[in-house]
């Protein structure tokens, strides 16, 4: 990804280095995430009965975390361009999501934060939340290495902020207690895979309007997608696979609608709580 030299968003607050523990590192942190979305649990609940998953948290290197958070400043600011436009188009004005960078964890409005959930969006206080250590994750555990993969993330996160200015959070959000779990769980699939889609919207216009794509970046994007689906994790995690369960959507769907959003860059066709099949 083309990305050096360019605007960095000035809407990012660093946390990084305010103290505070890293929470489940490694394939334990993996775990007992993926076994909280299937029980529908606070993950530091669950981590708080395992033993030695709570340990000091240790700063990487200060020159390889300044070049990553300009990168997230820079994927940001491409963010608030390409939907500000978007929005427009819309009749409507883009505003602007924070994004705070963290290690460990962390308050949000949305509870704590921690390295163990991974990146996600808040919609109380709309912000993104991002330990960068799970770039390392990415890479090293999920097999997703890349520039564009971690763009990618974040491209997901504000989609995510793009649902919440546009209603679509609140509808389903609504949904919580008048339908069952497995009704629930196939909304959030829904809800999951259009902020994929929105994703690949981002990365359609991000190229028109910058040109920032390289050889093979969508590729990595698509193997980012395709390393953290419902499906994979579940097998990775448990040996085998509760479709009722799934969250955020199979490796294929989530690969698909990013690939849809990226090829159309037509938002009006990402409804996937109107599609027929996934």
């Amino acid at each position: 990804m083309r990305w050096s030299g360019r605007r960095e968003s000035g809407n990012v607050e660093d946390r990084r280095g305010r103290g505070g523990m890293a929470v489940g590192g490694g394939i334990v942190g993996v775990i007992v995430l993926v076994v909280a979305l299937l029980l529908g649990k606070n993950p530091q609940e669950l981590l708080n009965l395992v033993p030695g998953t709570m340990q000091e948290q240790t700063a990487s290197s200060p020159g390889a975390a300044d070049e990553q958070s300009k990168f997230v400043r820079v994927v940001l600011a491409d963010t608030e361009d390409v939907w500000s436009r978007i929005f427009e188009q819309m009749g409507r004005e883009y505003e602007y999501p924070a994004l705070v960078l963290f290690t460990g964890q962390s308050q949000s409005g949305c509870g704590f934060a921690s390295a163990a959930t991974g990146p996600f969006y808040c919609p109380s206080d709309q912000k993104v939340y991002i330990d960068l250590s799970f770039y390392d994750e990415l890479r090293e555990r999920f097999g997703a290495p890349g520039d564009f993969a971690q763009a990618y993330v974040i491209a997901h996160e504000v989609g995510h902020h793009v649902q919440n200015l546009l209603g679509i959070s609140d509808k389903v959000d609504r949904m919580r207690g008048k339908v069952s779990e497995a009704e629930l769980n196939r909304l959030s699939v829904r809800l999951e895979l259009q902020a994929d889609f929105l994703a690949g919207v981002w990365a359609h216009y991000d190229q028109k309007m910058n040109n920032i794509l390289e050889p093979g970046d969508i590729e990595e994007a698509l193997n980012a997608a395709n390393a953290i689906g419902d499906d994979r994790l579940q097998k990775q995690a448990q040996g085998y696979v509760v479709p009722d369960a799934f969250t955020h959507g199979t490796s294929e769907q989530r690969m698909r609608w990013f690939k849809k959003g990226f090829e159309t860059g037509d938002i009006s066709q990402g409804d996937t709580f109107s599609a027929p099949s996934l």
